[in-house]
């Protein structure tokens, strides 16, 4: 195995100083609500969390297999471009894989919130209720309802809704409330890159130690995280919690960036 490169060790280095002062030093909820990816249609949105959510992970297996998957082949392609260009293609992956995962979150949101456009209520009533502070289902009922009787109150609706539109409110909310965390999305970019580079090298899942081909390894790779991010469907079972989009998201901006360096022939040369 080829020896650790400087900058994809910094990397999995910063990644650790997050993951643990986000999780063991500093109070965890806070660290998440200023680091992680949240809607650009909440509260708790900033820009930096662009390039912040690539450093926090949700829990100790996530950031293992993300890390030891950068370090299996992030090394291979930082020594053959250089940290420049690395960099580069990490960070433009990670913002890809943000961008269209926000994008597709939006418009699942936008759908729920057709089903209660009837309500006619105003943007700004909308905006108070999915920013509303709920941390999980007991507050559907202890919270909730009252909050939103209140915000509707206020916009001057005197009827109470009907249990259907508050289950749906209630879900739109849930959704303003997700938040994504992981380098999964540049780590896809980056292994997208190591089969373009590699297409022969036979690779293995952990769980099944059958070599495949890196040019046919990935892409099946991409294409199940695309119809489990369509189907909603998780491998596990439950509801996943996997942001499959931002993965498929990072896979097609380091395909894209591939294509259009190996086309001009950029693959050829170092940045530094």
């Amino acid at each position: 195995m080829m020896r650790i490169t400087e900058t994809v060790k910094q990397l999995i280095i910063i990644n650790i100083i997050f993951f643990v002062a986000s999780n063991y030093f500093v109070n965890t909820g806070l660290a998440y609500d200023y680091l992680a990816l949240h809607m650009p249609t909440s509260d708790k949105f900033q820009v930096w969390q662009l390039v912040t959510h690539m450093f926090m992970h949700g829990g100790l297996l996530h950031i293992f297999f993300n890390m030891f998957a950068l370090f299996s082949f992030g090394v291979f392609l930082e020594h053959l471009w250089g940290t420049k260009k690395f960099l580069f293609f990490y960070f433009s992956c990670g913002l890809g894989a943000a961008l269209l995962h926000l994008g597709v979150a939006y418009f699942q949101l936008q759908n729920v919130l057709e089903q209660v456009s009837y309500l006619n209520l105003s943007d700004s009533a909308i905006h108070q209720i999915i920013n509303l502070d709920i941390y999980n289902a007991e507050d559907y009922n202890s919270f909730f309802l009252s909050e939103v009787n209140n915000i509707i109150s206020s916009a001057g609706k005197t009827a109470a809704l009907s249990p259907e539109a508050y289950q749906t409110l209630f879900y739109a909310t849930e959704l303003n409330h997700s938040a994504a965390v992981g380098a999964s999305g540049a780590i896809y970019g980056v292994l997208v890159a190591f089969a373009f580079m590699f297409p022969n090298v036979e690779l293995m899942l952990m769980f099944i130690p059958v070599p495949i081909k890196a040019k046919y390894f990935v892409p099946v790779l991409v294409a199940i995280d695309l119809y489990l991010g369509v189907t909603g469907k998780s491998i596990f079972g439950g509801g996943g919690g996997v942001a499959h989009f931002a993965h498929v998201g990072g896979a097609l901006i380091g395909f894209i960036m591939m294509w259009y360096w190996k086309k001009n022939q950029f693959n050829n040369n170092r940045w530094n």
